[in-house]
């Protein structure tokens, strides 16, 4: 049973700048939901009232200084979005429950996961809806976890988790770094650039399945989430083995391990999803902006600064040929983000006359906005992030990870707790696929696979 104890709206302890802020072009075409984080703590000798007092001060601390995520957007034409700063504060609710820690096991993000973080209604008006959204809920074991929501239009992860960094600073009675740079114009698209210079296939629609007219019949399947942990030694030996196939490439640098896991991945998913040898199929793969534009952003950039850029090959090929094929065409597409080719980007957001086609809006069935599922993925890397340390004063988290993913082909990339070089990998496929995903994905490994977990829809 889960039991609602408060709900408060958090705004600035002092007044703040007012009034409207352009967004980059780089905002205009992120989803218009949230981003869902969850961390969890172990048994804390503290109760429920005075955790939520300390969160609720500490953030209208923390919200002076980050202001944006007190105000709320508006729809201004052609699918793009203004900020306005009207100090309208953040959603803090704090819930009681009688599960236990140990009920959500690996931590996967389930249904059970997304219900510590709070439910929006998107079809309420935008202007309506909180930047920003916390619950903290107390478990009957005295664990607690905390369920943040982060408009995806204001931040994106190496924005929003120095945000918590910061928030958890106050929390403890220290003082907050230096105040974040909040100046989106910085990424708005050159004025003297008219017209793309590159091709860009990151906005366009994504492979189809041989013989289908849609992606229709993929986005309706069911799905599930899949939690798997690669140990040090499997990455280590899934960078060794792309590395051996380098020699047919002309790639001298290297692939580095997220190289490395992202083509084993991409591989593993074809081989699942049983595509025909000829099978278009993508891997888009979310890049940071900040220190590949000329000049690098200002360290503390808070804003979106993430761009997607594809990889493309065909199913038969992937699967066919070494590893080190696939870590060869992620690298391609990531080595395509120069600075003049994210100008570019920038650029062609700006000449289209509407947006919102290149919203994906992470909700599992959705119909609306870009497809990355069935025969593609879409990677996201939080291997370089600041994930942990989100000591409130009440102790490290145990676990920090996504509260949700909305689609078939979204996976995730993170370091496990301990540091000691092995990762997550957190995605969802469709319920059909699971099964042999795990099998190839540790058996490509050449180790054991292990006992399958329950996947959770």
């Amino acid at each position: 049973m889960v039991k609602l104890m408060a709900t408060y709206t958090v705004r600035p302890a002092k007044e703040t700048p007012g009034g409207y802020r352009c967004l980059s072009d780089c905002d205009q075409v992120k989803p218009v939901n949230h981003i869902p984080i969850i961390y969890f703590y172990p048994p804390v000798n503290m109760s429920l009232e005075s955790a939520t007092e300390i969160l609720r001060h500490s953030l209208s601390e923390a919200l002076v200084i980050f202001y944006p995520l007190a105000g709320r957007l508006h729809w201004i034409g052609g699918g793009r979005l203004v900020l306005e700063c009207n100090a309208l504060g953040a959603l803090l609710i704090a819930v009681e429950s009688d599960a236990k820690i140990d009920d959500f096991r690996d931590f996967r993000p389930t249904q059970e996961i997304q219900a510590l973080i709070p439910s929006v209604d998107y079809n309420k008006p935008i202007h309506e809806l909180p930047l920003l959204l916390v619950q903290v809920t107390k478990f009957s074991c005295g664990s607690i976890s905390l369920g943040l929501g982060t408009s995806r239009v204001m931040a994106d992860g190496l924005s929003a988790l120095p945000f918590i960094q910061e928030w958890a600073k106050i929390a403890r009675g220290e003082q907050p770094s230096s105040p974040p740079f909040l100046d989106r114009l910085i990424l708005l698209a050159p004025e003297n650039l008219t017209a793309p210079v590159f091709d860009h296939p990151e906005y366009s629609p994504q492979p189809l399945l041989i013989g289908k007219q849609d992606q229709m019949e993929e986005r309706k399947r069911e799905s599930a989430t899949l939690m798997l942990k690669l140990s040090k030694d499997q990455v280590e030996k899934l960078k060794d083995k792309a590395n051996k196939d380098r020699s047919a490439s002309n790639n001298k640098r290297p692939y580095t391990r997220y190289e490395a896991v992202a083509g084993h991945i991409w591989r593993s998913a074809c081989k699942a999803r049983q595509h025909e040898s000829q099978q278009p199929t993508t891997l888009s793969i979310i890049v940071d902006a900040r220190n590949r534009m000329e000049p690098p952003l200002p360290p503390r950039y808070f804003g979106n600064a993430t761009f997607r850029v594809t990889a493309e090959s065909t199913s038969g090929e992937l699967v066919s040929k070494p590893l080190g094929y696939a870590s060869g065409k992620a690298r391609q597409a990531i080595e395509k983000a120069t600075h003049e080719y994210l100008q570019s980007s920038l650029v062609y957001v700006k000449c289209q006359e509407d947006v919102t086609q290149f919203r994906n809006f992470h909700t599992v069935g959705c119909t609306k906005g870009a497809f990355y599922g069935n025969p593609n993925l879409d990677i996201t890397s939080w291997a370089r992030l600041p994930i942990y340390g989100a000591d409130f004063g009440w102790g490290q988290e145990i676990y920090m990870g996504p509260g949700a993913i909305g689609y078939d082909g979204k996976v995730f990339v993170f370091p496990s707790r301990v540091q000691d070089g092995s990762f997550h990998v957190v995605l969802r496929l469709q319920v059909r696929h699971i099964d042999a995903f795990q099998k190839f994905f540790y058996e490509d490994i050449c180790l054991q696979k292990p006992p399958l977990l329950n996947p959770s829809l």
